[in-house]
């Protein structure tokens, strides 16, 4: 019997032949080629005839994520439904997540501070940042605290129904009709109407899958885990850590915190959607295999109270523009988080406050049409520039790397940074990439870990990572002197505002400039 047999049969709620399941999804993606890939049937049709009715002005399918954004809407006075293929609630496994960024959910009034402080389930300080046979540094009150989504979600939906807002549970959605007014949606038995559908569903989302055409990812997260109880030492953790050299065509990345009931560990690597690739039960077997040693502790000696496994794809072109108006994708199904990131709790609540105020503005003057629509995701370069460091921690399979040469530049990298300090440092942990902090870090890491990465990298990505790195640098020169016009904004009509409002998000977001508001 194996590790993942003997441990996974332990948790109940058939965790094993759940971690089978994911598994089947992720051998049909990496089995799949364009000579045999079918068509994504489309879950959305277009229709001339305008709507006899209208039922809300916003529909939101998913609502694990879904009602953040729908909690806000709603509070800003709009007519919003969720719509939730299980029963909206949370997992007991908490979402990490800086404390500074919690604070939207003050600014928007979703929370009071009391309810904002009882949503904190666990804090720690330090976490590690360490690399095999290389750097090792601590850092403070970063992605150190630990939300319930239990509470959170619950108390978002309780405050969400008392104002009006309307709730569908078990309602899969099916299928969308839009029409040049608004759109039809079927989900469960319910057929319904809004003005704007958002779609929150996810990476596997049904419409991001037809927008995508079927689309293989260009890069997989492949992330296993488990919470436990019987650590004898549980106060700091482990941000990304690493103590093995390259092993099966990857790098083995290390993440761990304290949890409520227990410690949580986490195994994660960077993978192409290769044929070749390993399946999640060999990931999950691996990670048992190595646990004790990365923790100092036998699997014996372990309480398990949970296991987590997943895989999380990531496209080049994100965040994601719908090809129909009035659909809007938002968090997972949009790709609105770089793809060095797995959680999309963070990037929800980063882009919570932008979204809110831009749909409802859109909503106001009913600029709801593809190209208005396009303008609340835009191309952002400080997300496109970190394809090239997912890429640069990524073994391809026809590839050979020198064992300890993730390591090495890792190592080189953090190092750097570390000495250059938080301004530089904590941003990029938390998935901010600025352009200066980028320009002050490159030129001080020994050549000799880089240079022998571009072969491998390629050409052509490097010219593409390139071009986002001058385009980084030009959004950070544009954003206060776009700022400059506000001024001018009663001289805009509403449109004109609206496209202006975009664009200075665009830049503000897309140079990393959001990150001292958070």
């Amino acid at each position: 019997m194996s590790l993942t047999e003997r441990f996974l049969r332990q948790i109940p709620e058939q965790t094993l032949l759940h971690l089978r399941e994911a598994d089947r999804r992720w051998s049909s993606l990496r089995n799949e080629d364009d000579s045999t890939r079918v068509s994504v049937p489309s879950v959305v049709a277009l229709n001339n005839n305008s709507l006899d009715e209208i039922n809300y002005d916003v529909i939101i399918c998913g609502g694990t994520l879904g009602i953040l954004l729908g909690a806000a809407l709603q509070r800003q006075g709009w007519r919003v439904c969720l719509i939730e293929r299980g029963i909206l609630k949370g997992r007991v496994q908490e979402w990490n997540i800086s404390r500074q960024e919690l604070s939207i959910f003050l600014d928007l009034e979703l929370l009071s501070e009391t309810e904002l402080e009882q949503a904190i389930a666990t804090q720690y300080n330090p976490a590690k940042v360490r690399f095999h046979q290389g750097y090792e540094l601590s850092v403070t009150d970063v992605l150190n605290i630990g939300v319930d989504p239990v509470f959170l979600l619950n108390t978002l939906k309780q405050k969400f129904l008392a104002s009006g807002g309307a709730l569908f549970e078990q309602t899969p959605f099916t299928s969308a009709m839009v029409h040049p007014d608004g759109v039809t949606l079927n989900a469960g038995n319910q057929t319904l109407t809004t003005r704007l559908l958002i779609d929150a569903m996810g990476h596997f989302s049904p419409i991001t899958q037809s927008a995508r055409n079927g689309q293989k990812p260009d890069g997989v997260c492949l992330v296993v885990g488990s919470c436990a109880e019987g650590y004898p030492v549980n106060e700091t953790g482990d941000l990304i850590a690493t103590f093995t050299p390259i092993l099966n065509q990857c790098q083995y990345f290390w993440e761990a915190f304290p949890a409520r009931d227990g410690r949580t560990t986490y195994l994660f690597t960077y993978l192409d959607p290769h044929r070749g690739r390993f399946s999640l039960e060999f990931f999950m077997e691996e990670y048992l295999r190595l646990l004790p040693e990365y923790q100092q502790i036998e699997l014996e000696q372990l309480n398990f109270k949970r296991f987590l496994f997943g895989f999380f794809p990531s496209f080049r072109q994100s965040p994601l523009k719908m090809p129909w108006s009035r659909i809007l994708a938002v968090g997972d199904s949009s790709g609105s988080q770089s793809p060095v990131s797995f959680g999309g709790f963070g990037a929800m609540v980063r882009h919570l406050s932008r979204l809110t105020f831009a749909i409802d503005e859109s909503l106001k003057i009913d600029s709801l049409d593809e190209k208005s629509l396009a303008t609340l995701q835009p191309y952002q370069p400080n997300l496109s520039v970190t394809w090239l460091f997912q890429r640069t921690m990524m073994v391809k399979m026809n590839q050979k790397y020198k064992p300890n040469q993730i390591n090495d530049l890792m190592s080189g990298v953090f190092q750097v940074m570390d000495k250059l300090g938080d301004d530089v440092l904590k941003p990029f942990l938390q998935d901010v990439v600025q352009f200066s902090a980028l320009s002050k870090t490159l030129p001080l890491v020994n050549p000799t870990l880089v240079l022998p990465m571009l072969p491998e990298v390629g050409l052509m990505p490097f010219a593409d990572w390139l071009l986002h790195y001058f385009n980084l640098g030009l959004y950070t020169g544009l954003y206060p002197a776009a700022h400059s016009f506000k001024g001018l904004e009663n001289q805009l009509s509403p449109q004109q505002k609206y496209y202006y409002h975009r664009w200075l998000d665009r830049l503000k977001y897309g140079s990393g400039n959001d990150y001292h508001s958070l």
